[in-house]
């Protein structure tokens, strides 16, 4: 097999691609620390057409060089939007029928490969890389999914966890 060189992947030019069709797919980053994991987010979410990121709380906002740099452009095609509370998106999000689940190790929670969107719209909340996501913001969406995990540490890095998040639901949203 060969590999594809650059020019042969049919690249999205930025307005084509703010002109698409996107997965009806919002990812609310919850007090996230890393620039290089909200950049790396960006990228996954352009990867897949999310419809749109909001980052809130601590949560670092473009342009930074440090997100550009993981991000690699996402930043200029991907919607995005700054809050001050994730609480307050979570609330307008339920407002508008859409569907909310806090990515979490929590009680009745249910596996991501069990999860199946009742609406046509869904909305994710990754949470801060050690404090997770908020209890308030747990309390506040439809439900909690969790990714199965069997090693020691039962904790994924923050954009590599959204990057199976965003793949899983894409598939499911657009099937």
């Amino acid at each position: 097999m060969r590999k594809l060189l650059n020019d042969e992947l049919d690249r999205l030019s930025v307005d084509r691609f703010r002109e698409s069709d996107k997965t009806p797919l919002i990812i609310v980053l919850d007090n996230v620390r890393s620039l290089n994991n909200i950049g790396s987010v960006f990228r996954s979410a352009d990867a897949y057409r999310v419809e749109k990121i909001y980052l809130c709380g601590i949560t670092a906002q473009p342009p930074h060089k440090d997100i550009r740099k993981t991000a690699l452009g996402a930043t200029e095609t991907v919607a995005w939007e700054y809050r001050d509370h994730t609480i307050d998106i979570i609330k307008e999000l339920n407002e508008q029928g859409v569907t909310t689940c806090a990515i979490e190790q929590a009680e009745d929670s249910v596996t991501l490969r069990g999860f199946k969107p009742s609406t046509k719209k869904v909305a994710v909340v990754m949470g801060n890389e050690v404090k997770g996501v908020q209890q308030e913001v747990v309390d506040a969406c439809d439900t909690v999914i969790e990714l199965e995990q069997y090693g020691t540490k039962h904790s994924l890095n923050i954009s590599v966890c959204t990057g199976i998040v965003i793949y899983d639901l894409f598939y499911k949203l657009n099937s």
